[in-house]
Formats: structure tokens, C-alpha cells, sequence
């Protein structure tokens, strides 16, 4: 799969949309890495509730069964709400483990990342990495002069972005004695 990426009368297409050149704010390319410590945690993390629930449902079904007034063995109710919850419980499980597993498969992609004033994002992917880099030029370029045009095919990716780290993320308060990110 694959999208044209081009340069033409002051605007940067990427596929079907558009970003006029000087709304561009910046343009870099980077590695995305997948969030699999995230992914491995939250497997944990749901582990853990699905554990709880089942715990609390088994509890529940003994009371259920144990208590002359809503039920008893021999009418089969407790046996179908164990059985039910055990179903759910698997197929939340598999549900879980399918969801982790996605990102623990997933690849790190090289990306383009074309970033305006405003919130939108434009992101694209190359197995070669100098190429990425030659386009980000040839868009600085582009911004710089009115008159460049160009055109390239880019390969696209569709990824979540919560299973994906996108660069660090820096937060600062205050206005003073600001110096960047320390490494």
C-alpha cells in the first residue's frame, strides 16, 4: 500500500489531504517503537479485574446456591451462572491476550511526521530511513521556496496511536530557566 506524496502550488498533499505549506510547523522524521511494556502491564492490570470478578461471581453463586430461598442444586441455576461466568471470563481472557499480543507482535516503523499549527498530523512510512530524511529536506525546501514542486510514492501505515510511543513528550511550568530536555 502506498500514497502519493507531493508538493504543488504551495500545499503538501499526502493522498487525498491537503496541508498548505505555511501551516507546516514542523517536519522530522523518527523511529515509533511500540508500547509493549504498556501493553504487558495493562494485560496484567486486566488480568487482575478479570481475576477479581470471577472470584466475586463464584462467591455469589455459593451464596446463591447455599440459600434455600433462591435456588438450590437441584434446580440448575448455580451450575448455568458458574458456567456462564466461566465463559466470560475465557473469552475475556482470549479477548485480552489477542489485544497484548498485537502490540508485542507489532514492528517499530521509520515515519515522517508532518506536524501543522494546529492539531492535525500527517505520517508516513519507508523502509529507507535516508529517504525519509531527503523528503523532510525537500519539504523544508518547498516552505522555503514558493516554487518547488515535487511528487513521491510513500508507503502508509495504519497504526493506533495508543499502541505506539510518537517521540518524548515534554511538559514544563514556568517561564524561567528553561534549557530543553536533559538526555
Amino acid at each position: 500500500m502506498g500514497v502519493s506524496l507531493r508538493v504543488s502550488r504551495r500545499l503538501l498533499w499526502v493522498g487525498e489531504a491537503y496541508y498548505p505549506l505555511h501551516n507546516i510547523a514542523r517536519v522530522h522524521t523518527l523511529t515509533i517503537h511500540p508500547r509493549r511494556k504498556d501493553a504487558v502491564l495493562l494485560f496484567v492490570k486486566r488480568l487482575l479485574i478479570i481475576g477479581v470478578v470471577v472470584t466475586l461471581l463464584g462467591l455469589l453463586a455459593g451464596l446463591i446456591d447455599s440459600s434455600s430461598g433462591f435456588g438450590s442444586s437441584e434446580s440448575g441455576g448455580s451450575p448455568g451462572l458458574t458456567a456462564l461466568v466461566v465463559i466470560v471470563a475465557l473469552a475475556s481472557l482470549v479477548y485480552c491476550l489477542v489485544e497484548m499480543l498485537k502490540v508485542l507482535g507489532a514492528p517499530s516503523h521509520y515515519v515522517l511526521a508532518v506536524e501543522t499549527s494546529g492539531p492535525s498530523t500527517a505520517v508516513v512510512t519507508s523502509p529507507d530511513q535516508a529517504q525519509l530524511r531527503r523528503l523532510a529536506q525537500q519539504i523544508a525546501d518547498a516552505i522555503e521556496n514558493p516554487k518547488a514542486e515535487f511528487e513521491v510514492r510513500v508507503d502508509t501505515i495504519t497504526i493506533s496511536p495508543k499502541h505506539y510511543y510518537f517521540g518524548d513528550n515534554v511538559n514544563m511550568y514556568g517561564g524561567t530557566g528553561n534549557v530543553g530536555m536533559a538526555g
